[in-house]
């Protein structure tokens, strides 16, 4: 039975994919939570900005004279 215990750790085929695995499950883990911890935040603010900005006027038409001495 030991002998069987023995063999069976020193048998690494598959362990790069399990750590693989672990990592990925990790890192989507991660970025799970970045989502719900940011999203609602980003929403108001996009909200806010785009209630800013549409706010603003803008001139119909831009004129520029490059005859004009600087001042």
């Amino acid at each position: 039975m030991l002998k069987r215990i023995y063999v069976f750790s020193k048998f690494e085929d598959g362990a790069v994919t399990v750590d693989w695995v672990v990592l990925t499950a990790a890192i989507v883990g991660i970025a799970a939570g970045v989502f719900v911890v940011f999203h609602q935040p980003v929403r108001d603010l996009d909200a806010k900005s785009g209630a800013a900005l549409s706010g603003i006027d803008v001139a119909d038409e831009i004129s520029v004279r490059f005859d004009a001495p600087d001042s």
